[in-house]
């Protein structure tokens, strides 16, 4: 199966090494530790310091530099470009996502349910759909082309690993469309999915295989935008370089909401 079957078909696909995005990644190397490191990044570092999330916190351009890098570029960039047709999209700044051993640790403010859906269920979620107020409410804040992933150190297969449910792109399209159908995009944000956002997560897992995706520098990965995914538990004799396992990730912004819920 080639990549572009696989990615409609199981929703998403990985690249092999690429010196391309070897050559990127060095370069770029140096603005990551920069980030995880600054102090007005510290508040990213949670769940008792297992887990720096680093949410858009690389200080590339629209063209995935860093300064005096190169732009992102390579193999799974061009099939972003041609085979996804995002052309010119620009590049969002990356999270830096950091994982250490022990993760996750119960952090403060989080229910003994949530520090074991975070542990048992890999903190499943799907990209946009964010949770709010008190009650954490669910709704539709953010619209993701794809999701990019790029790790930047070496680790083991079990350094909390990349999860998706394979094919749960078509249960939460179909979803997704029927929830706002007759709803004008500008309204969608208004309408709170929490209870069936819950029940067809519920359907992913019984429906879709749990995978991990655990690739090292050079390799890539891209994940369609309705994917449940995650991040796996820390396993006891999962080892990583003295950085842990960090994982670059790109999710660009759209502005055609229709396109975002409607196309493949």
């Amino acid at each position: 199966m080639n990549s572009f079957d696989h990615y409609h078909q199981k929703g998403w696909c990985l690249f092999p090494t690429d010196p391309v995005l070897r050559h990127w990644l060095d370069a770029t190397l140096p603005a990551v530790w920069t980030s995880i490191a600054a102090p007005e990044n510290a508040h990213w570092l949670r769940y008792g310091g297992t887990w720096f999330a680093g949410v858009n916190v690389l200080s590339n351009d629209a063209t995935g530099a860093v300064s005096g890098g190169p732009a992102l570029s390579g193999t799974a960039v061009d099939f972003i470009h041609d085979r996804l047709n995002y052309k010119d999209l620009p590049w969002d700044r990356a999270q830096v996502s950091v994982c250490h051993p022990g993760y996750p640790q119960p952090m403060a403010g989080e229910t003994d349910a949530m520090h074991a859906f975070r542990r048992d269920r890999d903190a499943a979620h799907i990209d946009g759909l964010l949770k709010e107020g008190p009650q954490r409410r669910r709704y539709l804040r953010e619209y993701h082309g794809f999701l990019l992933g790029i790790p930047a150190t070496d680790y083991s297969t079990g350094a909390s690993p990349f999860v998706i449910w394979e094919g749960s792109h078509r249960i939460i399209q179909a979803w997704l469309q029927e929830t706002f159908a007759g709803i004008a995009p500008t309204k969608w944000r208004n309408l709170d999915v929490t209870e069936s956002y819950q029940a067809v997560r519920r359907k992913v897992f019984r429906n879709c295989p749990r995978i991990t995706l655990a690739p090292q520098p050079g390799q890539s990965f891209v994940m369609h935008r309705h994917c449940l995914h995650g991040m796996a538990k820390w396993q006891a004799d999962a080892s990583a370089g003295p950085q842990g396992r960090v994982i670059l990730y790109f999710r660009p912004p759209v502005t055609d909401l229709t396109g975002w819920l409607n196309n493949a």
